[in-house]
């Protein structure tokens, strides 16, 4: 093992503790300074008495015997102290005594005039009061302490302002950089490529960036010149951070991690000012990598003056990157790779060759890519002799590799709530199922009549989902109520699904109705339970319309919706209101069309749905497959080989299936 190797890796709160015990410091030594310069800790309670107050209390006897008096000279000025009963009385009029029943006894102390201390001393001598003369001086002259004082105070000064405000965060600090910088080797042990599953492609378009800064000679020699920058584009979760990170563990070169949110602040330019010292410092450490994360807040398009939503410094960020990546100054040997779920957002002089010359796409992972993200997170955990991973990975068609990751995490800690010596099968489809759908609420209790509303609303989903040939199998139904949701319809597609026909958006149209045709039927009454049935069908029935082209009326054509943020002077609708009217019909007739249909399938069905609104009266939940033997419709067998890549299809031409849930 190297040396390197050995050396312990930064603390992320060195700087703050480092802070923490500089003020500690620095407060000690201010009070001590004050504690040792002025004050002496046995004159805090000195009763300050003039010279008729003394006569007084000598006359009285007020002064205890034996008790030396010292008189002080300090600072050119005499004192005589000692110690007397004091003056003070309690509630009943008595005097002050402490818990041995003495009297009180306060510290005096009574100025010397010169030339009239001659009837005090002999006052003093006349009782046989014993005198000691006592000079305290201070070993520094008061100018020397005068000196240390104000050079203390300055020191303090710098110390505050120019050095502790001058980091990271303080005062004279705003326009440093945030990027926090990684050793490349001390982080080679901790993420490489072989801890990054699913995305097999990525990670080959970026083993070049690896090889060149590995041998950048190679590339040099043969003329090559490799990507000045490289654009990580996919939803949230897939894994485009913990790639970045793979790529400085692979090359073992430095890396400099920041978000896009670390250049904003409240000061004008500050933005500006952190990319050029961010890339200052990159070039001094040059081959390395900047990895900017959620890029998308300061690069997006520039807009003109005096736009909507225009921010002139933000913009100044941008303006300034643009010119550190590909400028009149060179910059060779740093490599910035940045991420983002939002590239429709980004300037395009920022996508250009020369700046981000790459885009990598990192798409939700296929079939064999969640089979490999799930056998990779499950090395830490222990299963049972019946968990299939293969059939968990089948099961979840959408998920993301975070989201794998959780449903190991969530199956695992249900597991030791259940104190089983490994995650078994039913623990990890209980875990899917939670993290889709949310925790089963038993403990919420509700009224009998909430229970056969919900019985007989997921009952006719339930019949609709396994009469439609074009959707998705049922997975489960249950009136159990799941997270916000007093019932829930289940349905899975146990494939990955790259696009969708228009015959399965006409199934999700009728089975969206199912639940409140059910509802009406049997109790002649309908319920708020259908709200997120209603939103769902006209949320595919506008897009049917505006998107897919999937109307008779319109056919190819397209109908985006207008920004909010858009002006009406600068950006004109985008199609009449003539047409909108239309659209609005036709959206109309595709959901009227709908529950047409439900409602005709249901009253064919109508034993169906009342033997199985029973049934779940009963049990509260019950599988996909037991519904349909018990209801005697067949149900349709999910294709489970695997799905061949589709290399012809293009990035944003389809979609990953996605569980769909129909809930009250």
């Amino acid at each position: 093992m190297s040396n390197e190797s050995k050396k312990p890796a930064a603390r992320p709160d060195g700087n703050r503790t480092g802070a923490m015990r500089s003020w500690i410091i620095i407060a000690t030594v201010v009070a001590l300074f004050f504690a040792f310069y002025k004050t002496n800790p046995g004159e805090q309670a000195v009763r300050e008495l003039t010279q008729i107050e003394f006569y007084k209390a000598l006359d009285e006897g007020k002064l205890v015997e034996p008790v030396v008096r010292f008189i002080d000279r300090d600072e050119g000025e005499t004192y005589l102290t000692g110690e007397m009963e004091t003056d003070q009385v309690d509630k009943d009029g008595k005097p002050l005594a402490d818990k041995n029943g003495d009297p009180v006894r306060v510290r005096y102390r009574v100025p010397l005039v010169p030339g009239e201390n001659e009837p005090l001393m002999e006052n003093l001598f006349s009782q046989q009061i014993p005198v000691k003369v006592k000079e305290r001086r201070s070993p520094l002259s008061p100018l020397v302490m005068n000196i240390l004082f104000f050079g203390g105070m300055m020191f303090l000064f710098y110390w505050l302002f120019y050095r502790k405000m001058g980091g990271d965060g303080g005062m004279f600090g705003f326009g440093k950089s945030r990027a926090k910088l990684l050793d490349g080797k001390a982080e080679k042990a901790k993420v490489t490529f072989s801890d990054v599953a699913g995305i097999d492609e990525a990670k080959e378009e970026v083993q070049e960036i690896v090889s060149f800064l590995k041998e950048p000679a190679a590339f040099r020699k043969l003329g090559g010149r490799i990507p000045k920058g490289v654009l990580l584009v996919g939803p949230p979760g897939t894994g485009k951070t913990l790639l970045a990170k793979a790529i400085a563990g692979e090359a073992q070169v430095p890396f400099f991690a920041i978000s896009g949110s670390d250049f904003e602040e409240m000061f004008v330019g500050v933005g500006a000012s952190r990319m050029r010292d961010m890339f200052a410092e990159a070039k001094k450490k040059a081959p390395c990598i900047i990895f900017i994360d959620e890029i998308d807040s300061i690069g997006m398009k520039r807009t003109g003056a005096g736009a909507l939503g225009a921010s002139r410094y933000n913009e100044q960020t941008l303006n300034t990157m643009l010119v550190e990546m590909d400028g009149f100054s060179p910059n060779e040997g740093v490599i910035v790779i940045a991420a983002t779920n939002r590239p429709d957002t980004l300037d395009a002089a920022l996508l250009r060759p020369g700046r981000f010359d790459r885009q990598v796409m990192i798409d939700l992972p296929t079939l064999k890519g969640r089979e490999d993200i799930l056998a990779l997170h499950g090395k830490k955990i222990k299963f049972g002799p019946d968990a299939d991973l293969s059939r968990i990975a089948r099961g979840t068609p959408g998920f993301s590799g975070a989201d794998l990751a959780n449903l190991l995490n969530e199956a695992a800690l249900m597991s030791v709530r259940k104190k089983l010596d490994g995650v078994d099968m039913e623990t990890l489809e209980e875990a899917r199922d939670k993290v889709l759908w949310g925790r089963e609420r038993k403990s919420a209790g509700y009224s009998q009549k909430d229970r056969e509303i919900t019985a007989w609303h997921e009952a006719g989903h339930a019949i609709l989902q396994l009469l439609a040939k074009n959707a998705d199998p049922l997975h489960k139904v249950t009136i159990i109520p799941r997270g916000r949701a007093l019932g829930v319809t289940m349905s899975l597609p146990e494939r990955d699904v790259l696009g969708r026909t228009k015959s399965h958006f006409l199934d999700e149209l009728v089975i969206c109705c199912g639940g409140r045709i059910a509802e009406k039927m049997f109790t002649n009454e309908i319920s708020t339970g259908a709200a997120q049935d209603i939103a769902m069908a006209t949320d595919i029935a506008r897009k049917m319309v505006c998107t897919y082209g999937m109307s008779e009326r319109f056919g190819f054509q397209a109908f985006n919706e207008q920004s909010p943020y858009a002006i009406a002077e600068s950006m004109p609708p985008a199609f009449s209101e003539e047409t909108s009217r239309a659209i609005d019909a036709e959206v109309s007739k595709l959901i009227a069309d709908a529950y047409a249909r439900a409602e005709r399938e249901i009253a064919e069905n109508r034993d169906k749905v009342e033997l199985l609104a029973k049934t779940l009266l009963e049990r509260e939940t019950m599988d996909g497959r037991d519904v349909a033997r018990l209801v005697g419709i067949e149900m349709k067998e999910p294709e489970r080989e695997e799905a061949k890549p589709a290399d012809e299809a293009k990035p944003g031409e389809a979609q990953p299936g996605e569980p769909r849930t129909e809930v009250l």
